[in-house]
């Protein structure tokens, strides 16, 4: 039961005699901020009084005379401009919150016309190990895909891989002159991911030596505009200062690009290993390239290369998926798609979308300067090519009605022009929607590193949370009133589950399009919207249950009810009948925050029902019975709604 939904559903249906979009209207129907106000609030008549040129409390009163909700809420209220307030009867909320008690499903509807949705999402470079960076895209993606399936959506999981771009060339050209046969025998992704590595570093060596002779003449050119602007401006002329700030701006910027060039160069230069290498390749990144170019047309050599390195690869990637119960329907890399990217350039010329410029073959887009690259200049296609493919492929031969990108917010210009391009090309049915994020961040405020400055590898980073987590685990265990209740291996599975939940979740609460500071100390707090803290609540309440000697499943069978008196037991009443609104709210704008944030809020207002309302000692058995249903509930909600962030619970902690 959607509480929500319904008010909704019946405001929808007084909206539409006065505007023909009624369900944007219908949408400002909300959970009131506070109780005081009622349980929803209405704050549709204010926009819709300005659309209609009527008073905002006239519009309101008229919305509540010809709304009919008797049986659900007491008789709504018009407040300040035009607010409306509805609280919810008593009786309802009862009869409301009675009905999840036998309900696996609790109170979530499945959609009624469900979707084909692909959701795609982590999508790492094969050939080196993942690291910090994969993270969000795979924990959010995974809880998009559990979160849209459990509404009963039909979805796909597709980890998109990089398995077939100018890497392979890098590897390959690196595994040719560079490679230790010892370590790759031993670690082959780690050495080659060395190898990568390697040739990138040699590469950015050799375009740092063109490209910082251009940077300094640059820098000379703007230190000398802003000499002159400043010379010659007007103090009291907004727009010399303005002109000026921007010079400034400029400045300062090239200065940190010369800075980052100077110390690409200083550590091959003062390295004697790495100068002699790349003394020797000056041309590194062309033959790199060339080699990818080989893989592309099918030189036996490199071909072979190529398989025998994917399995390894694949290998190294599904032990961190295992480990974080991450499931895909589909793994198609960019290799299962080559067949199809000429067949993909052709259809776009004889369409007229695609045409030839500076010898590339490109889409050009209305509002954007650059252009949609599809063919290079050398033949090659790329990975906007791969992408349109993989649109043709999802929507023609899945069925895709809604293709969701869990990718960072710095690919933004690249859906956009992809989108733009699918639209074009004739796909105007399906939704296209990038699910950006942020970056996550150091102390420092700067992309989450290691001391050395490397990229933090994801496998030691949930061996870190898992060692983190069984310190806190096993100090809490130890400081029990009774004496330690977990034996050594309850406390490694339960640092798991604490670890892996700690990481996921911190990544999941915030907005999704926000960077965030990575902190051990506030990920695995006890207290705080942590999934620690999250997990000890659930406990908590298996906790009550088990000293009051409840059996669950005998509990839900018996003829007992949930009755409301105390308004603790109200709001939690409340708080259960509303997951259903926090899931919708989550799917419909696919950001799982709004889920973790009704977690976090009902395992407050629990806390708040038992501090006021003894639950084993009640008055009677009929309350007893009745806050023991509220307490199985709670534990269920919250152990549903982490389930479906992919994080585990256990009764005992």
């Amino acid at each position: 039961m959607n509480v929500l939904k319904q008010l909704r559903e019946q405001f929808e249906h007084i909206l539409a005699s006065y505007t023909d979009e009624p369900s944007t209207y219908a949408a400002m129907i909300k959970p009131a901020g506070d109780p005081r106000f009622g349980d929803y609030q209405a704050n549709c008549a204010m926009p819709l009084a300005e659309k209609v040129g009527k008073d905002r409390r006239e519009i309101a009163g008229e919305l509540v005379a010809a709304l009919d909700v008797a049986e659900l809420c007491e008789k709504p209220e018009v407040a300040g401009p035009g607010f409306i307030n509805l609280k919810l009867r008593d009786d309802a909320l009862e009869a409301a919150v009675n009905s999840l008690v036998n309900d696996e499903r609790l109170g979530v509807d499945q959609v009624a016309q469900p979707r084909k949705i692909i959701v795609d999402f982590s999508a790492p470079n094969v050939a080196k190990p993942m690291h910090v960076g994969h993270l969000r895209s795979t924990v959010i993606g995974d809880a998009l895909y559990r979160i849209l399936g459990f509404l009963g959506h039909d979805v796909s999981g597709d980890n998109h891989i990089g398995d077939w771009g100018t890497q392979f060339g890098m590897i390959i050209f690196g595994y040719k002159h560079f490679l230790d046969e010892a370590a790759f025998a031993e670690e082959p992704v780690t050495e080659l991911s060395r190898l990568y590595r390697l040739v990138n570093q040699l590469s950015d060596y050799h375009a740092s030596l063109l490209e910082l002779p251009k940077l300094r003449d640059t820098l000379a050119e703007r230190k000398q505009d802003l000499a002159n602007a400043e010379q010659a401006a007007d103090p009291q002329d907004k727009k010399a200062k303005k002109a000026i700030k921007q010079l400034s701006g400029q400045v300062a910027g090239l200065n940190e690009k010369i800075a980052a060039e100077e110390q690409k160069q200083a550590v091959v230069d003062n390295d004697p290993s790495l100068k002699a290498l790349a003394d020797a390749h000056p041309d590194i990144a062309v033959q790199a390239r060339q080699e990818t170019a080989k893989l592309h047309v099918g030189d036996a050599e490199n071909r072979r290369l190529w398989e025998q390195f994917i399995p390894v690869c694949l290998e190294a990637l599904q032990k961190i998926y295992d480990r974080l119960e991450i499931k895909f329907d589909k793994s198609l890399g960019e290799s299962y798609y080559q067949p199809m990217l000429a067949d993909v350039v052709a259809d776009l010329e004889a369409k007229g979308i695609a045409r030839e410029s500076e010898a590339a073959v490109c889409v050009f887009v209305e509002g954007f300067d650059a252009p949609f690259i599809v063919q290079k200049t050398d033949g090659a296609y790329t990975y906007a090519t791969t992408d349109l493919a993989t649109v043709k492929y999802r929507v023609d031969e899945l069925g895709a009605d809604a293709i969701i990108y869990v990718v960072d917010a710095r690919q933004g210009g690249h859906f956009q022009l992809l989108f733009e391009s699918v639209r074009q090309w004739g796909y105007t049915d399906v939704e296209l929607q990038h699910v950006s994020f942020g970056t996550i961040m150091g102390k420092n405020k700067r992309p989450y590193k290691t001391r050395s400055g490397d990229t933090v590898g994801l496998e030691s980073l949930l061996d870190e949370a898992v060692a983190q987590a069984h310190r806190i685990v096993s100090e809490n265990d130890d400081a029990k009133p009774g004496g330690a209740e977990l034996d050594g291996a309850d406390r490694q599975r339960i640092a798991e589950i604490v670890g892996l939940g700690g990481i996921k979740y911190a990544d999941l609460h915030h907005n999704r399009e926000s960077d965030y500071v990575f902190d051990w100390e506030k990920m695995l707090a006890t207290n705080g919207d942590t999934a620690t803290y999250m997990q000890y609540a659930y406990a908590r309440v298996c906790g009550i249950l088990r000293k009051a000697d409840a059996d669950r499943e005998a509990l839900r069978q018996s003829a007992g009810a949930i009755r409301i008196g105390h308004n603790a037991e109200r709001q939690l009443a409340l708080a259960l009948i509303r997951f259903p609104e926090a899931l919708e709210q989550a799917a419909a704008e696919y950001r799982p925050n709004f889920l973790t944030e009704y977690l976090f809020k009902t395992a407050g207002v629990f806390s708040t029902f038992y501090e006021h309302c003894p639950v084993a000692k009640a008055e009677t058995d009929e309350l007893r019975t009745s806050r023991l249903l509220l307490c199985d509930l709670t534990a269920r909600t919250i152990a549903q709604g982490l389930s479906l962030l992919g994080i585990h619970t256990s009764e005992q902690m």
